[in-house]
């Protein structure tokens, strides 16, 4: 296992990576940082660890309206308002969804040593 040097919010943190994935954790880091610096610069919220829960919730919604829209026949309605204003949302597969569950354990592993989120 790689271990990759990544930012987030201007953090740096060290993420463990299995050898062939880092484009994929870099591009996940890269959608993570772009959602809480979104929410961040809303101003509406600036604890850390309340705009890390905020985009982990909205990336979730995300991924959870790519797997419906997946099940959904190709003929089906149009792309919801936040698919549509998302252009890199394509159809979740199975696989996505299953490497999206690893990061989450990775994740829970990692913040269960220090016991705090950011």
């Amino acid at each position: 296992m790689n271990q990759i040097e990544v930012s987030i919010m201007g953090q740096s943190y060290r993420l463990g990576c299995p050898e062939g994935g880092e484009a994929r954790l870099r591009e996940a880091v890269a959608q993570v940082d772009r959602e809480m610096c979104a929410i961040r610069d809303s101003g509406k919220l600036k604890a850390r660890e309340r705009i890390a829960v905020l985009a982990a919730l909205n990336l979730a919604y995300v991924l959870s309206e790519r797997q419906v829209a997946a099940a959904a026949p190709a003929a089906g309605p149009s792309p919801s308002p936040a698919q549509a204003s998302r252009p890199d949302t394509d159809a979740a597969t199975p696989t996505d969804a299953a490497y999206i569950d690893q990061l989450i354990a990775r994740l829970d592993q990692t913040l269960g040593q220090d016991g705090h989120l950011i």
